[in-house]
């Protein structure tokens, strides 16, 4: 313990960041240091697993000790529990932070507590809103999620809709790659599109069935490809941030509008924005304004929490083993982990 004060060390390997974070008491960041594989992965359009996997094996002893060195020195004797992102993820990369957790614990005599990647991204709120709690709806919204999520306790959630296809952060991607920006395309999008005009492509917007709270982005994603083909023969030329700023607006008016309905149709005054896609500034822009005018509080993490990192592990962490205790040895990397034991 520091202070008084329970102590958690938190490692999260899950995609391409290698990130190790001292917390206190869940809320209380000491350091979080995140090593990120960006710049690597670029020359491949995306998160290449192998070299993923080989990177965090490089860096994550350094990144922990970096940690336990940025929280003022702490050692492994100050810590009363480790945590780990257990899934989901890519399953080389949650292996390394897995069993480096694993080998810390054996050690040392810690407790081991597996924590759910997405759970760790609802939870970054927490660590920045200290006036935060359950019950909320939250929008976690990443390269590899989109859920709607109705949480009702600290550890109590239930997935109200997900999506069916490519996820909001993946198809960003693929736009960007179409429309030669590069990778990562979340802000890359983001960028440009504050340049054109989001009303100069008429993209579908794609709400499926009455009441789902699902999402469908494949579509869209289509729909910017045969735009530009199309543009291409007919020799126009391709007003990059007008269709970019088109395609950013039809999906966030779909992402908006199910999350504000759901946050009314189920009595929540409270919406979280969490996953890497939240640090999107036409999002929160969009998500602000339908808040406020429905009086709903909104609350997102800073740029540094919405990205994969180790904090908001340590927080769930935390909230997970006040309630549930440690897990043992044998905890496994599960690549698709369902956020809800009754998830299919």
């Amino acid at each position: 313990m520091i202070d008084g004060k329970f102590t958690i060390l938190a490692i999260e390997s899950s995609c391409d960041e290698t990130a190790a974070a001292v917390v206190l008491q869940g809320r209380e960041v000491l350091s979080n240091v995140i090593s990120s594989q960006i710049d690597i992965h670029k020359a491949y359009g995306g998160v290449v697993p192998e070299i993923a996997s080989r990177h965090h094996l490089d860096n994550v002893n350094h990144v922990v000790q970096q940690a336990l060195d940025e929280a003022g020195g702490v050692s492994m004797e100050d810590i009363d529990a480790i945590g780990v992102t257990c899934g989901p993820g890519l399953v080389g990369a949650l292996l390394i932070g897995l069993a480096t957790a694993k080998a810390f614990a054996l050690a040392t005599g810690k407790p081991l507590i597996g924590v759910h990647h997405i759970h760790g991204h609802i939870c970054a709120n927490y660590i920045e809103h200290k006036d935060l709690k359950p019950p909320f709806m939250a929008l976690v919204i990443s390269g590899g999620h989109t859920n709607i999520v109705e949480v009702t306790g600290y550890n109590e959630c239930r997935v109200l809709g997900g999506t069916r296809d490519d996820a909001a952060g993946e198809a960003y991607d693929k736009v960007a790659r179409v429309l030669g920006l590069g990778y990562p395309g979340g802000p890359l999008i983001d960028k440009i599109a504050r340049e054109g005009n989001p009303q100069a492509v008429e993209f579908k917007r794609v709400f499926l069935e009455k009441d789902s709270l699902d999402f469908s982005f494949s579509g869209i994603k289509t729909g910017v490809l045969n735009y530009v083909n199309s543009q291409k023969q007919a020799g126009e030329e391709i007003n990059v941030p007008d269709v970019a700023a088109s395609f950013q607006q039809a999906v966030l008016d779909v992402i908006v509008a199910k999350t504000v309905g759901a946050a009314l149709d189920m009595n929540k005054d409270k919406i979280v924005l969490a996953g890497g896609v939240a640090a999107n500034s036409k999002l929160r822009e969009m998500l602000k304004a339908e808040c406020d005018r429905h009086g709903l509080k909104l609350y997102h993490p800073s740029p540094i929490l919405c990205t994969d990192n180790a904090a908001m592990i340590g927080c769930a962490a935390y909230y997970k083993y006040m309630a549930e205790g440690a897990d043992d040895l044998t905890l496994d990397a599960v690549p698709n982990l369902p956020l809800q034991q009754d998830e299919k």
